[in-house]
């Protein structure tokens, strides 16, 4: 498995494959791979005859007072991980690269990307559009690898794709979660081990609330009440958002029905965590 760090020699090799009747698998990470993204690999490899991982730690992304420079980076670590799913490149540009002097361009999908973490953390989703949008260019895949974890980035690069008219298939995949039910992320080393405790609360909220629905509730107030009730069992938690909105839309519901979203964000000690549950073909009663 070969490291790339120059947009060219990529394109070069991808061009040769593509050549050879190859299909190309892509996962793009910001690195510091866990078990999510292994199999997020994994299934690329599967699918595809030829994959590409990038780990780029995206700064167009991150806020100012956002966790840019403590972003865990371990590329040694990475590439163990990406050659164990099946990976045969990692593509790993510097900033300069990917973002030369000058550079002005940007991709932004507009309404979807200013509800939940749009909402507070402002010019997020442009720097998640444009450095995709820079990769599906570079890399040309036929279908590309994303978690459900990050369930609003998924459903946001399907409508850059979509509008766009790009060639490429976006491919959501199931949320991959620790044994003790939370939910995989990088961020998860820079939580402290009491901390790490906490953050169960965050499944365990999401699995009360499916609970709920299940027993038949489709009134999302009292679904929030009843999430609100179990996270302010651990209260050193601050919740940025809860919400239970129409998975297409975005759009806040009061009534469960379809396809619909239950997501949370919340910080605990440092590090800001999201975590959401998707619920699939709801009657509006059962």
């Amino acid at each position: 498995m070969k490291i790339i760090t120059s947009i060219d020699e990529l394109k070069t090799i991808i061009r040769k494959e593509k050549q050879n009747g190859k299909q190309i698998g892509f996962v793009p990470t910001m690195g510091y791979l866990h078990d999510g993204h292994l199999s997020l690999i994994e299934k690329a490899s599967i699918e595809n005859h030829f994959v590409v991982v990038s780990i780029f730690v995206n700064p167009t992304q991150f806020g100012i007072n956002e966790d840019f420079d403590v972003y865990p980076r371990d590329l040694e670590r990475d590439q163990k991980i990406a050659e164990i799913g099946g990976a045969n490149i990692i593509f790993h540009p510097t900033i300069k690269e990917m973002y030369p002097n000058g550079y002005r361009t940007y991709v932004e999908v507009e309404e979807i990307t200013e509800k939940l973490c749009g909402a507070s953390r402002p010019g997020h989703f442009r720097g998640v559009t444009t450095v995709v949008a820079k990769l599906f260019h570079i890399v040309t895949p036929h279908r590309a690898y994303f978690g459900l974890k990050d369930a609003q980035q998924v459903a946001v690069l399907q409508k850059m794709v979509k509008d766009l008219n790009m060639d490429v298939q976006v491919i959501p995949c199931p949320i991959v979660r620790e044994a003790d039910g939370l939910a995989m992320s990088s961020r998860n080393v820079n939580l402290s081990p009491q901390d790490r405790k906490t953050a169960l609360i965050l499944s365990k909220s999401l699995a009360k609330a499916k609970e709920i629905v299940a027993a038949g509730e489709r009134n999302a107030e009292m679904i929030l009440i009843q999430v609100k009730k179990t996270l302010a069992t651990e209260p050193t938690v601050i919740i940025d958002y809860i919400e239970i909105v129409d998975f297409e839309t975005f759009e806040r519901i009061d009534i469960l029905k379809g396809r619909v979203l239950i997501a949370i964000a919340a910080k605990i000690g440092k590090v800001r965590l999201i975590d959401n549950i998707i619920l699939e073909d709801l009657p509006s009663c059962i």
